[in-house]
């Protein structure tokens, strides 16, 4: 049978997804070795020759997923997503289909069999990432492809390939991988590229049957959006037409969408912004361009606030390690998270104007006031009245917080505004969060 879109079975599908609103994402593969991130391959046009040195050369001897897995919980994140293979075509799981894969090389281990068992026994979710691209593939266009190390290179002609034979190798691979591994929770592609004769997109990857059997072999799998696009675009669910292969979810890269992501109709679209802790996916060396775990934390939080998830990437060295700035960053996400996971955990879109003070989320009758920076004087929670408040608590204690009167407060009538005590100081300078309940 050819999946068709059923929007109930789709809402259904999606529920754990937007209750769990924060994953980990992994890239990692031989290009840990040169450490100049994973796309190192094209940029620096590199023949296979050369790269082949680091496939020989593989061995994480300290790859302990986990490690992986219980540094990713104690962050809070709820689901995790491993490249299983990227653009180079390296595959870190034992495919009967290639030779080219780490089952090969001097760890001789699937990788991923290894990472799907540990991060299920920490009670977490599984997705594998799979690149449609494939450098490594003697099938898949060489000479003027747009990314290709060899597009510049005429004697890497593509009039011995057959681009067919490539696709069969694709599917063949994806099926092992929702066959042989176990409940399969998302399938995570990348990416969709070019127009006109070198579309490769949608149809070109023959998306409609590759879909129809992920469906059928994992039925409660999600799908990201990039068999259709790229992370440049919505696709045909943003048209409020979705075609069979336009996957579950939206997935802008490096942005939080300004405004959230609504489809042309003015619908809620269900996305998730992926992003890297540093400048690069892949461990790269020389990258200490760390974003602090107070700017990842508030970034969270904006994108909770909009409706989104975010998928925050670790890129693990040569040697199977997370970098320990990487580590440090997560550990002290998973110090506010501890405290403050519940205004995260299954909230979304306030239906409020953004605050000057920070942020909102909400739960059902329940919003939740992020407070980036204080006021002079007791905190307005603009756009309630006194009439819709119930109560209002501190997250992290559960201690009441009283609704300040006084002469100060009487001229502006239409304004709540709540008595944070004398200090002027909030108790977490990050985000502290007060939750108040509605009537």
């Amino acid at each position: 049978m050819m999946y068709q879109f059923n929007r109930e079975e789709y809402e259904k599908r999606m529920e754990w997804y937007q209750e769990a609103r924060f994953g980990m994402f992994i890239h990692w593969g031989i290009y840990a070795i040169p450490a100049r991130g994973e796309w190192v391959r094209s940029p620096e046009e590199m023949p296979e020759e050369e790269y082949m040195t680091y496939f020989k050369e593989f061995d994480p001897v300290d790859y302990d997923p986990k490690k992986w897995a219980r540094a990713a919980k104690e962050a809070g994140m709820k689901y995790a997503v491993l490249t299983a293979k990227h653009h180079d075509g390296f595959c870190l799981f034992d495919s009967k289909l290639t030779d080219y894969k780490s089952t090969n090389t001097r760890s001789g281990r699937d990788l991923v069999r290894e990472y799907l068992e540990a991060f299920r026994a920490e009670g977490l979710k599984v997705g594998l990432y799979y690149s449609l691209l494939d450098w490594h593939h003697p099938d898949y266009p060489h000479y003027e492809d747009q990314y290709h190390p060899m597009r510049n290179n005429p004697e890497e002609g593509n009039e011995d390939r057959d681009f067919n034979r490539y696709l069969d190798y694709l599917h063949g691979q994806v099926r092992e991988l929702c066959t042989d591994y176990g409940r399969l929770d998302i399938m995570w592609f990348d990416f969709s590229y070019g127009e006109g004769e070198k579309c490769m997109r949608g149809e070109t990857w023959r998306a409609h049957e590759l879909v129809s059997m992920i469906r059928e072999l994992q039925p409660g799998i999600i799908i990201d959006n990039r068999l259709e696009v790229s992370g440049e675009g919505f696709g045909s669910m943003w048209e409020g037409d979705p075609k069979p292969w336009h996957g579950d979810f939206v997935s802008p890269e490096q942005i939080i969408p300004p405004n959230g992501l609504l489809d042309k109709n003015g619908g809620d679209l269900v996305w998730e912004a992926c992003v890297t802790m540093n400048n690069n996916w892949g461990y790269c060396a020389l990258d200490t361009n760390f974003k602090p775990a107070g700017m990842l934390i508030k970034k969270l939080v904006e994108c909770v606030s909009k409706g989104g998830n975010l998928l925050l990437n670790v890129g693990p060295d040569a040697n199977g390690n997370i970098p320990d700035q990487s580590l440090e960053i997560l550990e002290g996400i998973g110090r506010w998270m501890k405290k403050n996971g519940e205004s995260i955990y299954g909230c979304g879109k306030s239906g409020m104007e953004k605050p000057d003070t920070g942020r909102i989320t909400r739960k059902g009758n329940t919003l939740y006031y992020h407070l980036f920076e204080n006021t002079i004087g007791a905190m307005p929670l603009q756009g309630l009245s006194k009439e819709q408040v119930k109560s209002v608590r501190w997250v992290h204690s559960g201690a009441e917080v009283k609704i300040a009167k006084g002469w100060v407060y009487d001229n502006y009538p239409d304004v709540v505004f709540a008595d944070l005590g004398p200090d002027p100081v909030l108790p977490d300078p990050v985000d502290t969060v007060i939750k108040v309940e509605l009537k």
